[in-house]
Order: structure tokens, then sequence, then C-alpha cells
């Protein structure tokens, strides 16, 4: 081990007689069937181009400072001559005893065989919108203004994979554990319970401390480690804040999201639009990359707020196209009939056309 080369480069004074000094100690370790790693900090104001032609490998470590946050560290495998390496960056940390080493996830590397029956939500109405269920090996967007209920959508399938003994993980990027189990409490849903007992893994996740490599190898040991067979993500706008670039997000999801299906496991994306009513932004388009889409949206009716969930595309088979109503009650979400009287509920100018105004369901506090 020689640490480092600048101290070498500066002993030698010239160029040429520092490289002709590294070429004999290539020699002589070579005679001696040595290995031999050297460490050059980059000192020198280019990359010494010649030095790397005579090294059998070079790899080479980047400490990249974000405007806010930990640094993000990564390493890059540039040649390695007789062996096969996968190329591109790679995120690494250094902890206590050692370094751990993030590899760039290739979906095309894990294949496996599963039955691509439906995922049971727990509740027959949500099945019976979504045409029978989410299939396994698909993944599901949930998008919506913020408080609507998408969280809790995805809470219900969770809870539906723990009561089939089912293990399932919750990545949480914007609320704490306290929150969501609050939340839960209010539903009438047991996630307490559930992640006590192991089944359900949350894992509060803070976007300005993990890099995308690390949480890709998160997921990935949940589901192979601990066979996690539902994995949301909550929500898609905090992972966006993880990452410096928008374009290398898409990317990332596109490979993490086909390794998720390709294992047989369900995903779930919850994605928060800009704004409450009216018009709404969107900040990441990521539809396309989505086997089924979820709309939640609020809409007026007689001076009280009101929720809406349609379903706007389903890849793997038939779904209702009806936009239904539906309320977060203490026994969980409660949808109703579909708004045939309505219109113009998510272009956020809802119109009602009918005569005689619905009441309000008192039961349940909405």
């Amino acid at each position: 081990m020689v640490d480092s080369l600048s101290e070498l480069r500066l002993l030698a004074q010239s160029p040429l007689r520092y490289r002709r000094q590294v070429l004999a100690l290539k020699h002589f370790f070579t005679q001696r069937n040595c290995t031999v790693v050297l460490l050059d900090d980059l000192s020198s104001s280019q990359d010494d181009l010649q030095l790397h032609s005579i090294a059998h490998g070079v790899v080479m470590l980047e400490q990249l400072a974000i405007e806010y946050g930990a640094e993000r560290r990564r390493l890059r495998v540039i040649k390695m001559r007789g062996i096969p390496f996968r190329g591109g960056f790679h995120d690494f940390t250094i902890v206590s005893g050692g370094i751990k080493i993030f590899p760039r996830l290739i979906a095309a590397e894990h294949h496996k065989s599963f039955v691509g029956e439906f995922t049971p939500s727990g509740n027959a109405e949500l099945d019976q919108l979504l045409g029978g269920g989410l299939e396994r090996g698909t993944n599901a967007l949930l998008i919506g203004a913020a408080g609507v209920g998408k969280s809790s959508v995805a809470l219900t399938y969770a809870i539906a994979a723990a009561e089939r003994g089912e293990h399932s993980v919750f990545f949480a990027f914007d609320e704490g554990r306290g929150t969501v189990e609050a939340r839960a409490r209010t539903l009438g849903l047991p996630l307490e319970e559930h992640v006590n007992s192991g089944v359900i893994r949350f894992q509060q996740i803070d976007p300005a401390e993990l890099s995308p490599g690390e949480f890709a190898a998160n997921v990935r040991r949940s589901v192979e480690a601990d066979n996690a067979r539902i994995v949301v993500i909550d929500s898609l706008n905090g992972y966006l804040n993880a990452m410096p670039d928008e374009r290398f997000l898409i990317l990332q999801m596109h490979e993490l999201l086909t390794y998720l299906g390709q294992q047989g496991v369900l995903s779930i994306l919850v994605l928060a639009q800009h704004g409450l009513v009216g018009p709404i932004d969107t900040p990441l388009d990521i539809s396309y990359l989505s086997d089924a889409v979820l709309m939640l949206r609020y809409f007026e009716l007689a001076g009280t707020v009101r929720r809406a969930l349609s379903v706007v595309k389903k890849r793997s088979g038939n779904h209702e196209h009806t936009i239904r109503e539906f309320r977060l009650t203490g026994a969980g979400i409660s949808l109703g009939p579909p708004l045939k009287e309505f219109s113009g509920i998510f272009s956020g100018n809802p119109r009602y056309t009918g005569t005689e105004i619905p009441d309000v369901d008192e039961r349940d506090g909405h």
C-alpha cells in the first residue's frame, strides 16, 4: 500500500522521472507476485492518464457536497483488466468498521417466478373499483392533494397484508411514526400492533442524510431478507428532494419499480400535488411508469368538503371508470356509489346537475 503518490511525485521533481519510477515499481512487484494498491489524492492539476495506463485497475472515489444535508460519497470503477465490473457510479458510506458500498441496481439481473394473483386491500368496494384489485408484481400511484387520504389508502393495503401474515415495509419520507400510528388509530387500523410484531416494518427516511443508492439497497434488503410482499413509498415528493437531478430520479425509480415487479412485490407510491382545491399542479410526472393510477381529489358540495376517488389507469386489466365519493371513517375507508350527477370534479370546477343534494352521513362524523 503506497499512500500517497503525491509525495512520490514531489520527490521525483520531474514528470518523466516520476513515471519511470512508478513503472520500475510495477516491474519490481510483478516479479514478486504482490498486489499493490496506490493511492492518489489528485492534488495535481489534472489526472495522470499515463499512470492510468500502467495500472491494472483504476477506482475513483468522489465526495459531493450538496446544497443542504450530509455529503454524498460515490465510487466508479474506471478500468479493471481481466475482471468484469459494473460501470457507473455507486454510492457508499464510511461507517464504523469500514465502508458500505451500494452497487447500482440493475433490474435485469433479478428475476423470480411468482403467481400474478390479486392482492386484496381489505376493502371490497375498493377492490371492485379496481376491477378485482391490484395484481402482484405491479405498482400503483396514489396522486392527490395533501391530506386527501393517499397514505390512508396505502395503509389499508399494508394492514390487509399483515392480517394475511405477509410482510410489508412502509418508507415514510414526510411523516414520523407517531403521526402515522395516530392516523391509523383514527381509522381503526391496528398498525402499531403489526409494527410491534414485526409483520410491518416502518422506517422513517431522512432525505437529507440518505443517498438514493442506500435507499435502493434498503428496499432490496426488505424484499430479499424480510420477504416483503408490499412496499409503500410515502411519498415521492420526499424522494425527489433526495435527488440532485430529477432526470436521475426517473431512471432510478424505473430500475427500482422494475426490480420490485420482477420479484412479485406490490409497490404503492404516494405523490402529493401542489394545491388543495381548484387547479392542481403535479411536481413530478411519473404516471407513465405506473401500472395503476388512483386519483384522489377534494370537491365542494353544499358547504362541505368531500373526497372523490377514481381509477384513471390500470394496465393489467379492466377497472371501473366511475368517480366515487369516499370517506375516512372510524372503521376504515368507506366508498359510496358513483357520482353520476356531478361533472368537473377532477377539473377543479365541480357542478352538480341533480335536483336533490345528498345528505352527509353523520354517523361517521363527515
